[in-house]
């Protein structure tokens, strides 16, 4: 089932990508799970974490009617069940033998299956708290983009996976999932996400004084995490941990094997594979460190971040052909006003109140100011919803395509984007040298993937410690 590949659509940007213990859904990153739906109904008592300090949400109760496997583990007010964990590890085990990985032992890798099917359940949870659906026709639409992207046909693609022994049905669930995680981690994160032009200007100073080689690498990575609020004993539990897998290294043991045991990244249960990166994307503290790799197989020293300690092993290295200036650049200076689905606000609902808002607007009865300070949800709205000169691949591929379409001061019919829905005015543009503002695009870009990095590992973190996470088959 891993060897197809997840639609376009759910990768936005390759920046978004999170590197170092994170997944934005393609395939060559994403290990997902499919997130059990069985609702809790039954007291239970807490187990605590001893990696998590954050207090934990309370507990529903769980149904014994619902119980028709076995439980092995609650997760906020859902579970998932041995059976769903027995099928995942078998889909990882002939996964990994697939890529000549040394199988783990089976209780650690029991351990991080289900550890990966808890955090993609709580991205799951908190995508449909925040009223996100996915349809059948838009899934459907992204199956299809994914056998067009197999070079295959949609019943040659189900055949496949059915004989690799997965359902169809279960198949498209994972894909919803990819989705829904996809789009709640660009919301809770990416949209979060702000580089200053005084970030860009540092950045390309630095390039300046020692410009990077125009290479991507593929790395492997090991990561053991640390928890919100570590306390000292428990950071030198963690180095200890990763002092442990790095003597493992050292005397010869199978990286990819190592990974698929100890780490605690999203790659781990491929055996750690990353994929190729542009170096200037990947964050300074980790390329020093890879830098410093002799040789292709070889692996670095420990890193130390603020979400964990590293180790990475140098598995490719290529140059990629520098992009050439092409003239002239377009840019926008443009306002926006932001609605999500809420599980009381239906998206057609939101769809009917912009539209509203937008007549408001023409009709000269409220100002775009004002009507964005009391109904959009970005962080623009204190402005205004005033998001300042945009550059080209500064925002979202629908968000970007509907704006180079307005006249200037013409207010846009509701669109939806991953962020949400929105209307749109475009206030002035303006049209810039392409060589010194691809530049400064270019530049924008790496800061922006660079701080997704942290970003992203930092929230998955959160997420993790601060769910009730109650083990029911001794597993901690």
């Amino acid at each position: 089932m891993n060897q197809w590949k997840r639609p376009a659509a759910l990768c936005v940007s390759v920046c978004l990508t999170a590197l170092f213990g994170l997944s934005f859904s393609s395939s060559a990153w994403t290990q997902s799970a499919t997130a059990a739906q069985t609702p809790v109904n039954s007291p239970v008592a807490p187990i605590e974490d001893p990696l998590a300090n954050s207090a934990k949400a309370a507990p529903k109760k769980v149904s014994k009617a619902k119980i028709i496997n076995g439980i092995a583990v609650v997760v906020n007010d859902e579970v998932i069940t041995k059976m769903e964990v027995e099928d995942r590890i078998t889909s990882i085990e002939r996964s990994l033998k697939a890529q000549g990985t040394q199988l783990p032992a089976r209780a650690d890798l029991e351990k991080q299956v289900l550890e990966r099917m808890i955090i993609d359940l709580l991205q799951v949870q908190l995508a449909k708290e925040q009223g996100m659906r996915i349809d059948d026709l838009m899934l459907d639409r992204a199956l299809q983009r994914m056998a067009e992207q197999n070079k295959t046909t949609m019943q040659d693609m189900r055949n496949q996976i059915e004989k690799d022994g997965t359902s169809f049905a279960a198949f498209r669930e994972e894909i919803r999932n990819d989705i829904m995680m996809q789009r709640i981690r660009e919301r809770e994160v990416e949209s979060k996400l702000q580089v200053s032009e005084l970030e860009v200007d540092n950045f390309l100073a630095a390039e300046a004084v020692a410009p990077s080689k125009n290479q991507e690498i593929n790395l492997g990575h090991i990561m053991v995490r640390i928890p919100e609020n570590a306390t000292p004993e428990i950071i030198a539990q963690r180095n200890a941990r990763m002092q442990e897998v790095y003597k493992k290294l050292r005397i010869g043991d199978d990286f990819a094997k190592l990974a698929a045991t100890y780490s605690d990244s999203n790659e781990a249960l491929k055996g750690g594979e990353v994929g190729w990166r542009e170096q200037d994307k990947i964050p300074p503290v980790f390329i020093e460190a890879v830098n410093k790799i002799s040789f292709v197989g070889g692996f670095s020293e420990i890193v130390r971040s603020p979400n964990g300690f590293h180790v990475f092993k140098l598995l490719g290295k290529r140059d990629i052909a520098p992009v050439a200036a092409t003239g002239t650049v377009q840019e926008s200076n443009v306002r926006h006003i932001l609605m999500r689905p809420t599980p009381l606000l239906t998206a057609a609902q939101i769809k009917n109140t912009l539209a509203e808002l937008k007549q408001k607007i023409v009709n000269k009865t409220a100002t775009f100011e004002e009507l964005a300070k009391a109904n959009s949800v970005d962080t623009s709205a204190a402005k205004g919803g005033d998001l300042g000169w945009v550059h080209p691949g500064d925002t979202f591929p629908d968000f970007e395509a509907a704006m180079n379409k307005l006249a200037i001061n013409e207010v846009s019919d509701p669109i939806e984007t991953q962020m949400g829905f929105h209307i749109l005015q475009v206030l002035e543009r303006k049209v810039s040298d392409d060589s010194k503002e691809r530049k400064r695009v270019a530049a924008r870009q790496s800061v922006r993937a660079r701080k997704s990095e942290d970003a992203l590992q930092d929230w998955l973190r959160q997420l993790r410690d601060r769910a009730y996470v109650e083990f029911r088959n001794e597993q901690k």
